[in-house]
C-alpha cells in the first residue's frame, strides 16, 4: 500500500511552463513535479511487482511446418511434430497442448509409448527425447544425443520398452526406453545385407516386428533391399532386393505378407512363402499405353494396409498419380476392395494414419478413420460412410485461411454477445460433415471456475474478419464478416496504377475499433477507407453511404526557406464538404485521371444484408494529383457521440456517422493555431513521383517471406524531442535529388501545403504565418510516415544485435527523412475531459497524438437531445491545446481522482432493423454521458495517462499540469502500450520493440514486471501484438499460430487447473483369442523376451562415443506438478496401495510362518501325547 501526495492547485504558477503550455516535468522515472499547494490528492496503489509473472498459457491455430504425426489408439491423443521444434498435443475439444524443443531442430518422427503416458521425439539434430505426458504441462525425461550416425526411421513395439533406431548409414540400435541409454545389441548394414553385395543399401527407411513373431524386425533400405533379420540367431532370414526405391512398408495382421509403396507410383505386395519375386505389382493410377508400358506416376510416399472384419481391406496411400497433368493437387487414395476412391487436398500432404481402436499388429484392424496432415491444414476422413466424409474439425486450424494482418483482445465482454455472434455464425457453417463424433476424444478438460467472456477478432489480408470466443482458454469462431462485398469487383479490363498497387490485397486490414456495448463495429482497410458496421438481428435492404475525404498535401512549386518565412499559407474556410477540389497545375499529367477518387467503389445500390454485421458507412480517401492516400495510421470511434475519428501522416478528419457528414478535415499543422512548438521548414516538391507509392498497397501475404519478415506500422519516430535540442545542420538542408524510405520519396526541402478544408462551426482561424523564431526550439528530427515498411533480415542477425535488432533496422532505413515536416496522427481517443485550462467542467474532447511526441485537445460541442442530435450540426474547435512527450504518442486512458479507470461514454445496443412499437419508441440509451456525471467529476478533475514510444507522462486536466514522468526506455522504444485491470486496479502495460515487457503503476508510473520475454523481436509479433484486461495478452507467434500469455501471478497460479489432462488412466485392452485351429494352422504368435537379447548381460554396453545420455529436467518438475492433478493422485493412491500390499504380503508371510511352527509344534506335541500314552509313571 503506497500512498500519494500531489500538487493539484498552483501548479501552473510554480512550476515551469514549455511552449506547449504543459509544465516542465523530471526526467527521472515516476518523479513528481515539486509544488506547493493547499490541497492534496491521495491514491492508494495496490499493486506491486508480486502480483506479475509472464507465462505462456495457450497456442492456438495450425502448426506452422508440419513434419510428423503420431496417435495413441488407446488413450486417443494425437501428436504433430513441426520443423521448429513444436510439439502439439490434441485431444478431446480443450484438451490442447503445446511443447518446444529447446534446440529447436525440426521433428523427424514421433513414437507414443502407447497407453503409457508418454512420447518419443526424433529431431533433426539426431536427437532422441523421451517427453512426459503424465502432467499438464509435459516435460523431457531423457534425452540420447547420437554423435556418430544420423537417425533416419524410429519404432517403437507396443508394450516394448526397447526403441529400434534406424540410420543414415543402414544400422539399426537399440535404445532402452527406461534408462535411455543404447544396448549392445546392434544389426550392422554389412551383416544384414550379403557379403557380395558390392552397392550400399542406403539408409534405413523403415522398420517393423513381423505381427507373427516378434523375434523377427523387418528392416526396409532406401535402395529396394528388405531384409528380415532374427533377432535370436542374430541372422538374415530372407533378403529382397527391389529395383525401385521404397517409401514405407505396411504388414497384413497375420504377419503372412506385407506391402511395398515404391517410387516409380506402384504398390508391390510380398508374400513370406516366396521371397523371390512380389506376387503381385500394381499402378493404381498408372494408365497403359498403346506400347503395352505404364506411363510413369509420382512416387508413393506412404501406404498402409488395414484389415476389416466384415468387409475388404483398405489400402490408403498418398502420391501415385501420373505426371500427365501438371499442377494436379494433392490426393490421398482409399482402395477398398475393387472401389478406388482419390480425394484432393487443397495442399501437399505431410503425413497420414490410419486410426484403428486395436494397439496390436496381428489382430484384425478395423479402421474408422484416416488422419491426413496437410502442410497447412489437418482433415480427418470417416471411413465408416461409403463417401467418406471428414469430420468437423472443432480446433481453429484456420486462422490462417488468409494471412492474419491485425489483432484485438478483448477481455471481460458484456455476456450476451457471444451467444448472439456464435447464433447468427452457425447459420452459414459449412455442412456435409460426418454425423460421427470427433475421433480424438483423449484427455479430461473442465471448464475453470475464474473465468469470463473474451473476444479475439483477427483482420485478414483478403478482407475478411474472424471473431473467436477465447473464453476459458480455448478457441471458437463465432462469426466471420467479409468487408470485400461493401465493394464492387474489379473489372478485369481495369488497368492503371491503382489497379498494380492493390492488386493482391486491396481489402487487408490494418486496424479494428470494435465497442462491445454498442456493437458498433468500424474497420481500416489497407486501401485508405474506413467500413463503419453496425448490428442487427435481421437482413435488411439498404444501400451502403459513402463518403469520400480529400486528406492529402499537395507539393507547391520550388520555394526557398527565405520566401517562405513570411509567406502565408491560408486555409479555405468555405470548404464544408469533402467535395473534389480542382486539380492544381502540376496535374495535368498522365496521372490526372486518378485525381479526386478513391481506390475502390462502393456498391452505389441497394443490397440485402443477412443478419448479422450490416455495413452503414464507408470513409474513403482520395488520391491527388496522381498519387494515392496515404494510409490510415490512426482511428476512434465513439457510440455515445455517434463521431468518427482517422488520421495519418497528412491530417486529421472527424465525421459524423449519425448525419453522415464530415466535420473536420484538416492538415496537422493547422490543428495547433498559434501554439505550433516547432520551427518547420519549408520543402521543395518530389524530384521523382513514380517511387512515392512503390511500397503503399504491397499486399500483405508477403509477411511471411522466409528470408524477410516485414511489417507495415504506422507508429514510427525514431528520435526524440528534447528541451536542449541543437539547430539544423546547414550541410544537412541541402536538397538531394531525390531520397527514398522504403519507397517513399522524400525531400528535406519541401513544404507541404495543407489542402484539406476544415469544417470548423464555432471557431474561427486567421492566417497561419510559416514561423521561425527565435522563442521556438528548432526541429531536431521526425518521421513520417505512415505505411513503412521495415525490413530485417533473419540471417544477418546474431546474438549481440538481438537486442536492438529491430531498432538498428529501423534507424538505419530513414536516415533521409530527419526534417520531414509531415506530422502524423499516431493515435486519437474521444473522451469527456476539459479543452482548457479554465475550464470548469468536462465536455467532449478528441485527444490526438502525433508522431513528433505532441498531444493536441480538440472540444466538442454534441447536442444532448436526440432529435437536436440527428438534426443540428456538431461544433468542433481546436483551442491549440498541445502537450509534449518524447518521440510518437501511442496511448491515451482517463483515470479519476481516486485512480480508477474512467471509461468512454457508449450507446447501449439497439437493433436498428427492428420494428417500432408504438408504445414503446426505441430511443438512444447513453452510459458516462450526461450532464449529471458531468458535474459530478467537475469538482476534482480527472488524470490524463499519455504513453509515448519512448515516456509515458500523468497530466492531470484541466490544469495541464504533469504530476509524473518515466522514460520508458532510451535504447528501444515501445511497440504496443495499453491501460489495463489487473488485481482489481490499473496499470500501464508496454511491448518493447527488444523483447521486454513491462508494467506501470498508475498514476505514479513506478516500474513493477520488466521481463525479457523475447531474445528476439519478429516483425509479426510487432504487428499482433496486443494487451487487455485481467493480466493477458496474445500475438502471433507464425504465420498460423496465435499466442496467448499471461503478465498476472494470479492467472500463472490458476493455470493448471485451467490446462487440460492429456493421460487419463484406461484399462489397456486384452489381446483377441485366436482359437485354436486358427493357431494350430495358421501359426501362433511368438513371444520372446527382448531383455535376454538386448540387456547389458547378454549384450553388453554401446560405445560411449556412439551416443550421450542427457538426464531431462522435466523428472522431478513433472512430479511436483502431477502431485496436484488426478494423475498425481492416482499415483499416490497406487504407491500406498503398493506399499499396503508389501505390507500385506510380508504379514502374510509371518502369519503362514506363524502357522507352519503351530502346526510343527503341535505335530510334536502330538507325537510325544501317543508316545508317553501308555507308559506308567515310574516308566519316565
Amino acid at each position: 500500500m503506497k500512498k500519494f501526495r500531489k500538487v493539484l492547485d498552483g501548479l501552473t504558477t510554480s512550476s515551469p511552463v514549455n511552449p506547449g503550455g504543459s509544465p516542465v516535468c523530471g526526467s527521472a522515472a515516476g518523479t513528481p513535479s515539486t509544488a506547493l499547494t493547499p490541497r492534496e490528492l491521495e491514491i492508494q496503489e495496490t499493486l506491486m511487482s508480486e502480483h506479475f509473472q509472464i507465462c505462456k498459457t495457450v497456442r492456438h491455430g495450425f502448426p506452422y511446418q508440419p513434419t510428423a504425426l503420431a496417435f495413441d489408439p488407446v488413450q486417443k491423443i494425437l501428436a504433430i511434430g513441426t520443423r521448429s521444434g513444436g510439439v502439439r498435443l490434441l485431444g478431446r475439444p480443450g484438451v490442447d497442448c503445446h511443447c518446444q524443443h529447446e534446440s529447436g531442430a525440426a521433428v523427424l518422427q514421433l513414437q507414443f509409448l502407447i497407453n503409457e503416458g508418454a512420447l518419443v521425439t526424433a529431431c533433426a539434430d539426431d536427437t532422441l527425447h523421451l517427453w512426459n505426458l503424465r502432467q499438464r504441462r509435459p516435460a523431457i525425461l531423457h534425452s540420447l544425443k547420437f554423435n556418430r550416425e544420423r537417425i533416419t526411421f524410429c519404432h517403437l513395439p507396443f508394450q516394448s520398452k526397447w526403441l529400434y533406431v534406424g540410420t543414415e548409414r543402414g544400422n539399426t540400435h537399440i535404445v532402452n526406453i527406461e534408462s535411455f541409454v543404447l544396448s549392445g545389441y546392434v544389426i550392422m548394414w554389412n551383416k544384414a545385407i550379403e557379403l557380395s553385395t558390392k552397392t550400399h543399401p542406403g539408409p534405413v527407411v523403415h522398420l517393423s516386428d513381423s505381427p507373427k513373431d516378434e523375434g523377427k524386425l523387418l528392416i526396409g533400405f532406401e535402395s529396394g533391399t528388405i531384409v528380415m533379420w532374427d533377432l535370436r540367431a542374430k541372422r538374415a532370414d530372407f533378403r529382397i532386393y527391389y529395383d525401385e526405391a521404397i517409401h514405407s512398408v505396411s504388414w497384413h495382421h497375420e504377419g503372412r505378407q506385407f506391402m511395398c509403396s515404391h517410387s516409380d507410383g506402384s504398390l508391390s505386395m510380398w508374400n513370406l512363402r516366396n521371397t523371390a519375386k512380389p506376387f503381385q505389382v500394381t499402378f493404381p493410377h498408372g494408365k497403359t499405353q498403346r506400347d503395352g508400358r505404364k506411363e510413369s506416376c509420382k512416387p508413393i510416399l506412404k501406404v498402409e494396409y488395414k484389415t476389416s472384419r466384415n468387409s475388404d481391406a483398405f489400402v490408403v496411400f498418398s502420391g501415385g498419380l501420373s505426371y500427365d497433368k501438371a499442377g494436379r493437387r494433392p490426393t490421398l487414395t482409399i482402395m477398398h476392395g475393387k472401389a478406388i476412391t482419390v480425394l484432393e487436398m487443397d495442399y501437399p500432404i505431410v503425413d497420414f494414419l490410419v486410426l484403428c481402436d486395436t494397439p496390436y499388429l496381428n489382430e484384425v484392424q478395423e479402421p474408422y478413420a484416416v488422419a491426413v496432415l496437410l502442410e497447412k491444414d489437418f482433415v480427418v476422413v470417416d471411413l465408416s460412410q461409403s463417401n467418406f466424409p471428414i469430420f468437423e474439425n472443432p480446433y481453429p486450424m484456420d486462422i490462417h485461411e488468409s494471412p492474419v494482418t491485425c489483432t484485438a483482445y478483448f477481455a471481460d465482454c458484456p455476456p450476451d454477445i457471444i451467444p448472439v455472434l456464435y447464433s447468427i455464425g452457425a447459420k452459414h457453417k459449412k455442412t456435409g460433415y460426418s454425423h460421427k463424433e470427433w475421433p480424438l476424444r483423449g484427455g479430461t478438460w473442465t471448464v475453470g471456475s475464474q473465468t469470463y467472456p473474451e473476444i479475439i477478432i483477427t483482420g485478414h489480408a483478403d478482407g475478411s474478419i474472424k471473431f473467436w470466443d477465447a473464453t476459458a482458454i480455448t478457441l471458437q469462431m463465432l462469426y466471420k464478416l467479409k468487408t470485400s462485398k461493401v465493394f464492387e469487383k474489379p473489372k478485369s479490363g481495369d488497368v492503371g496504377r491503382s489497379a498494380e498497387l492493390v492488386e493482391e490485397d486491396p481489402y487487408a486490414i490494418q486496424m479494428i475499433n470494435w465497442c462491445p456495448q454498442s456493437r458498433i463495429f468500424c474497420v481500416v482497410g489497407i486501401s485508405a477507407h474506413v467500413i463503419l458496421y453496425r448490428f442487427s438481428k435481421h437482413d435488411a435492404n439498404t444501400a451502403i453511404t459513402s463518403l469520400e475525404v480529400r486528406l492529402q498535401c499537395e507539393m507547391e512549386d520550388v520555394i526557398s526557406p527565405s520566401d517562405t518565412e513570411n509567406t502565408p499559407c491560408f486555409s479555405d474556410p468555405s470548404g464544408l464538404s469533402p467535395q473534389p477540389q480542382p486539380p492544381s497545375p502540376r496535374s495535368h499529367t498522365p496521372d490526372s485521371v486518378r485525381d479526386s477518387i478513391p481506390r475502390l467503389k462502393v456498391k452505389d445500390r441497394t443490397i440485402r444484408m443477412p443478419p448479422g454485421y450490416q455495413a452503414e458507412l464507408v470513409v474513403q480517401l482520395l488520391w491527388v494529383d496522381g498519387e494515392p492516400p496515404q494510409q490510415i495510421t490512426s482511428l476512434d470511434l465513439n457510440s455515445a457521440y455517434g463521431l468518427l475519428a482517422l488520421g495519418n501522416c497528412n491530417g486529421l478528419a472527424v465525421v459524423d456517422y449519425l448525419q453522415k457528414t464530415i466535420l473536420l478535415c484538416m492538415n496537422t499543422l493547422e490543428l495547433y493555431g498559434s501554439a505550433d512548438p516547432f520551427q518547420r521548414l519549408t520543402r521543395s516538391p518530389r524530384k521523382n513521383r513514380q517511387s512515392t507509392s512503390d511500397f503503399c498497397m504491397r499486399g500483405l501475404s508477403n509477411f511471411y517471406s522466409d528470408s524477410k519478415k516485414r511489417i507495415r506500422t504506422s507508429y514510427q519516430s525514431l528520435t526524440e524531442l528534447s528541451d536542449n535540442q541543437v539547430s539544423l545542420d546547414p550541410e544537412r538542408s541541402k536538397s538531394p535529388t531525390s531520397d527514398h524510405v522504403n519507397g517513399h520519396c522524400t525531400s528535406p526541402t519541401s513544404q507541404p501545403c495543407p489542402t484539406g478544408r476544415a469544417r470548423v462551426l464555432g471557431g474561427t482561424e486567421g492566417p497561419r504565418l510559416a514561423r521561425r523564431g527565435a522563442g521556438r526550439p528548432p526541429f531536431r528530427k521526425a518521421q513520417s510516415a505512415a505505411c513503412m515498411e521495415v525490413s530485417l533480415p533473419v540471417s544477418s542477425l546474431t546474438e549481440e544485435s538481438r537486442d536492438n535488432s529491430f531498432s538498428r533496422s529501423r534507424s538505419s532505413s530513414v536516415s533521409s527523412i530527419d526534417r520531414e515536416t509531415k506530422e502524423a496522427v499516431t493515435t486519437l481517443q474521444f473522451a469527456e475531459s476539459y479543452g482548457c485550462k479554465s475550464d470548469t467542467l468536462p465536455t467532449p474532447c478528441l485527444w490526438v497524438g502525433t508522431s513528433l511526441g505532441l498531444v493536441l485537445i480538440i472540444p466538442m460541442s454534441i447536442p444532448m437531445d436526440e432529435q437536436e442530435r440527428q438534426e443540428d450540426p456538431v461544433t468542433v474547435a481546436p483551442t491549440g491545446t498541445v502537450l509534449m512527450l518524447k518521440s510518437s504518442v501511442l496511448r491515451f486512458a482517463f483515470l479519476d481522482c481516486g485512480g480508477a479507470l474512467i471509461n468512454s461514454p457508449y450507446e447501449v445496443w439497439r437493433d436498428q432493423h427492428v420494428p417500432d412499437v408504438p408504445d414503446r419508441p426505441r430511443k438512444r440509451k447513453l452510459v458516462n454521458f450526461s450532464p449529471s456525471s458531468s458535474q459530478e467529476a467537475s469538482g476534482d478533475g480527472h488524470l490524463a495517462v499519455v504513453c509515448s514510444e519512448k515516456q509515458a507522462k500523468v497530466f492531470f486536466m484541466p490544469s495541464q499540469a504533469c504530476l509524473f514522468v518515466h522514460n520508458i526506455t532510451e535504447s528501444s522504444f515501445v511497440l504496443r502500450a495499453d491501460v489495463v485491470s489487473v488485481c482489481n486496479s490499473v496499470c500501464l502495460a508496454c511491448f518493447c520493440a527488444n523483447g521486454h515487457i513491462m508494467t506501470l503503476s498508475l498514476p505514479s508510473l513506478r516500474p513493477l514486471l520488466d521481463v525479457n520475454y523475447l531474445p528476439l523481436t519478429d516483425m509479426r509479433i510487432a504487428r499482433t501484438f496486443c494487451f487487455t484486461n485481467g493480466g493477458q495478452a496474445l500475438y502471433l507467434c507464425s504465420p498460423t499460430e496465435m499466442q496467448r500469455i499471461t503478465y498476472s501471478q494470479e492467472m500463472c497460479d490458476n493455470l493448471q487447473e485451467m490446462l487440460g489432462e492429456l493421460f487419463t488412466p484406461i484399462e489397456t485392452p486384452e489381446a483377441q483369442n485366436r482359437g485354436f485351429l486358427k493357431g494350430f494352422f495358421g501359426g501362433n504368435t511368438q513371444n520372446f523376451d527382448r531383455e535376454e537379447l538386448f540387456g547389458e548381460a547378454a549384450a553388453g554396453k554401446a560405445s560411449r562415443s556412439l551416443a550421450q545420455h542427457i538426464p531431462g529436467q522435466g523428472g522431478l518438475e513433472g512430479m511436483k506438478a502431477a502431485a496436484g492433478g488426478v494423475v498425481g493422485e492416482l499415483a499416490r493412491a497406487r504407491i500406498a496401495l503398493d506399499e499396503r500390499g508389501q505390507r500385506l504380503g510380508e504379514l502374510e508371510e509371518r502369519t503362514a510362518l506363524m502357522m507352519s511352527s503351530a502346526d510343527t509344534f503341535s505335530k510334536h506335541a502330538h507325537e510325544l501325547m501317543l508316545k508317553c500314552k501308555d507308559k506308567k509313571w515310574y516308566q519316565f
